[in-house]
């Protein structure tokens, strides 16, 4: 069953001391009984990489794989040169950590914090994540953003921006229902065939769960449905409660399936 847990849902007990990435691996196996990890970058105090062996390593003894490497601070686009350069060396230095991590996929924002994207910064994205395309192949995973902030969330940016990338190692990272403008379903199904991982809020759990996840299985989405909570409280059994209803929907499609 491929489901993963974004270790952002658990950003309250990281704030308090209690979870690091290894505690949070540790909850997603024997807790939650998952095989995926979904690691926020937050978790990760370093990208040196003999930190992030240790991490690799603790995947490995409980069998793990890494769904999705979600990485803040290392979007594509600021104003500012110096910054650019800086989030561009941040990324890359995240990448790498991909590399070691055996990630499927990994989120870099673009970073716009506007509505629109202006052509300067609309060419100069393109080409970041062309080249970071161009590594994710070399390395076997996906790269892209995510319907995360800014220009992001609208469903003409990020047509436009997979148009023009065109690589298949190109993805979005879609957090279902996560729009500024349009009819959210609408969206998800229009950027379905390039969704390359997915995160779940409690709000989408709560209205129209079965309902969104069918428009991307329906698409063929291959990825894993990764189950994120924001609220900082009670995370332990709010993230139970929100996993407990991803695998409902996916029991049930493996009922129909069957035939039972």
């Amino acid at each position: 069953m491929k489901i993963s847990i974004a270790s952002y849902a658990f950003h309250g007990l990281l704030a308090e001391g209690k979870m690091d990435v290894f505690g949070y691996l540790e909850s997603c196996k024997y807790r939650y009984r998952v095989d995926a990890a979904d690691i926020w970058n937050g978790m990760l105090p370093t990208t040196e990489p003999d930190f992030i062996r240790k991490v690799r390593q603790a995947m490995d003894e409980k069998e793990m794989v890494l769904a999705n490497l979600c990485v803040d601070g290392a979007h594509v686009w600021d104003p500012e040169p110096d910054e650019r350069e800086r989030l561009y060396l941040n990324a890359l230095a995240h990448l790498r950590a991909a590399v070691i991590l055996g990630a499927r996929t990994v989120r870099l924002d673009v970073g716009v914090r506007a509505d629109d994207i202006s052509d300067e910064a609309f060419d100069y994205i393109v080409m970041r994540y062309q080249e970071y395309a161009r590594f994710a192949a070399d390395h076997g995973f996906r790269v892209g953003p995510e319907t995360h902030w800014g220009a992001s969330l609208f469903l003409e940016n990020q047509l436009k921006l997979q148009a023009a990338v065109s690589h298949p190692s190109y993805g979005l990272l879609l957090h279902i229902g996560h729009w500024n403008a349009g009819d959210e379903a609408q969206n998800d199904a229009a950027v379905a065939h390039f969704t390359m991982h997915t995160h779940v809020d409690a709000r989408i759990t709560r209205a129209c769960l079965e309902e969104r996840m069918t428009i991307l299985r329906d698409a063929g989405y291959p990825g894993y449905w990764g189950v994120e909570h924001h609220s900082g409280t009670n995370e332990y059994a709010e993230v139970a409660w929100q996993m407990s209803e991803v695998v409902r929907v996916v029991k049930r499609w493996e009922i129909e399936q069957a035939g039972v």
